[in-house]
């Protein structure tokens, strides 16, 4: 049953037979086969076919539901078990929105001193992809903005903050500050609308009365950086990874000063599945992610 939920879940998640068998690692004849064996223990269809995966029905919908907490549960007591026997094993799996990336070695890497036998999977995600991932089971664990959904527990980590980054011989480089309406009047390169991001830098521009216009988008901040690099472009950035990307490329960074409005900035923090209990790898993600949310408080 077990094994049949799994592949169930697979195939509401991916929305197609061959990649669902992929994900599970089983042959696609397999995967149909325990979809209509769970249909027939249920006694209720689960699944509109045709000649391909069209889409659940009411009843797949809501055994799906259950069957993410029956799954996430299961996995939980065979980690308890496997760690009982061995110790802490297995793989994390995180996402992380790209302006957070340069920080995640801050919890993984004091985490792995302390358990060397589990490994890390970390993922570049959308915010929105982070919690849907989380809540489909295909993520353990997530780096984003806090404050959004009331289904995860968060631990807030850090204040994201924003800076002008420029090449060392723009004019602006050698500001002590600039403000977000000089901001807004610069030929710019952001990341794309989909991005959290660049929909919080959207609202600080508009409310500066300049509106974002910028010339190149892109979903990758290395992208930003070597545009900005050509000197023709300034991007906006969070202070974290601008700092990340500056040095060794010929890029400043020019502080953006506060708007009336107060502090922009957003936090960011360690998101993961409201469970109880969590897994063990989980349990101690979140110990380490409450001691560097003390160590930035000092």
């Amino acid at each position: 049953m077990i094994d049949k939920l799994e592949m169930f879940i697979a195939l509401a998640n991916e929305r197609h037979f061959g990649r669902a068998a992929e994900a599970v690692g089983v042959t696609q004849p397999t995967l149909s086969s325990a979809i209509r064996q769970l249909e027939d223990i249920l006694g209720v269809q689960l699944v509109r076919r045709g000649a391909r995966f069209e889409a659940l029905t009411p009843e797949g919908e809501r055994v799906y539901e259950r069957a993410l907490v029956i799954i996430g549960d299961v996995r939980a007591m065979r980690e308890e078990m496997r760690a009982a026997r061995i110790g802490l094993s297995g793989e994390l799996r995180i996402g992380v929105i790209p302006t957070a990336l340069p920080m995640v070695h801050r919890l993984t890497a004091p985490y792995s001193e302390r358990h060397p036998e589990v490994t890390f999977r970390i993922l570049s995600r959308a915010a929105s992809e982070i919690m849907e991932e989380i809540d489909r089971l295909e993520l353990d664990a997530g780096i984003t903005y806090t404050g959004d959904s009331k289904r995860h527990l968060e631990i807030p980590l850090y204040e994201e903050n924003y800076c002008l980054l420029v090449a060392a011989d723009a004019e602006e480089a050698g500001r002590d500050s600039i403000s977000w309406a000089e901001v807004g009047r610069l030929p710019l390169c952001l990341l794309t609308t989909d991005m959290q991001n660049r929909r919080i830098i959207d609202r600080l521009l508009d409310a500066a009365g300049t509106p974002a216009r910028p010339i190149v988008e892109s979903n990758s901040t290395i992208v930003l950086a070597s545009h900005v690099a050509t000197g023709r472009w300034a991007s906006v950035m969070p202070v974290l990874i601008a700092e990340s990307l500056g040095p060794g490329r010929g890029l400043v960074t020019v502080p953006i000063r506060r708007s009336r409005a107060g502090n922009p900035g957003r936090m960011v923090g360690l998101i993961v599945a409201r469970r109880d209990p969590h897994s063990p790898t989980v349990n101690a993600l979140l110990t380490e992610a409450r001691a560097l949310a003390d160590r930035e408080r000092l």
